[in-house]
């Protein structure tokens, strides 16, 4: 089967040009797609905000305890998030534009 896709592969990659797709979406679509991300990306801005806090309150607690805790795992997970949230746009601008 790899030797069928190869021997027809040159047919259509002889000519070196890469595909270059049009971006054609409606304006209507993309204008709501734009809105949907916004909120998204709001939330997870939120949501890491929020873990970040409640990640320091445990720790802060537990210290006034006297227990010991790995917390700074679940800190390093969260501010692990908060990079993913805040690096999505621009990873994604950078690949596809």
């Amino acid at each position: 089967m790899f030797k069928a896709i190869a021997a027809k592969a040159h047919i259509y990659l002889a000519d070196g040009t890469v595909p270059n797709p049009t971006k054609d979406a409606p304006g209507e679509l993309t204008g709501k797609v734009d809105t949907v991300l916004g909120i998204l990306a709001w939330a997870g801005t939120a949501a890491g905000v929020a873990g970040v806090l409640v990640t320091g309150a445990m720790m802060a607690i537990s210290m006034r305890r006297g227990e010991g805790s790995e917390h700074m795992g679940r800190l390093g997970m969260v501010l692990g998030g908060c990079v993913l949230v805040a690096t999505a746009g621009p990873l994604v601008t950078f690949v596809f534009a």
